[in-house]
């Protein structure tokens, strides 16, 4: 199974645009890209995204990036 990330362009304020390119180097994660993931609350306080549907959410982008990298990790779990 992928990981999927999805992001909300406007959350890139919070510096997310660069673990979304380390994201993007990874072979079994897509990501994709919004306008809006109709989460503003959160979205708007921290660095934010949704992997495989499940809210991910962090302190700082790099806090963000190890949340999606646990939610991956499961994921890879799941498969073996």
């Amino acid at each position: 199974m992928r990981a999927i990330v999805e992001y909300c362009t406007h959350n890139t304020a919070h510096g997310t645009e660069e673990i979304i390119d380390k994201l993007r180097q990874l072979p079994d994660c897509e990501v994709y890209e919004y306008g809006c993931l109709t989460s503003c609350g959160l979205c708007y306080l921290s660095p934010y995204a949704l992997v495989n549907g499940e809210s991910a959410w962090g302190e700082t982008a790099e806090a963000l990036y190890n949340q999606i990298m646990i939610k991956i990790q499961e994921i890879r779990l799941i498969e073996d």
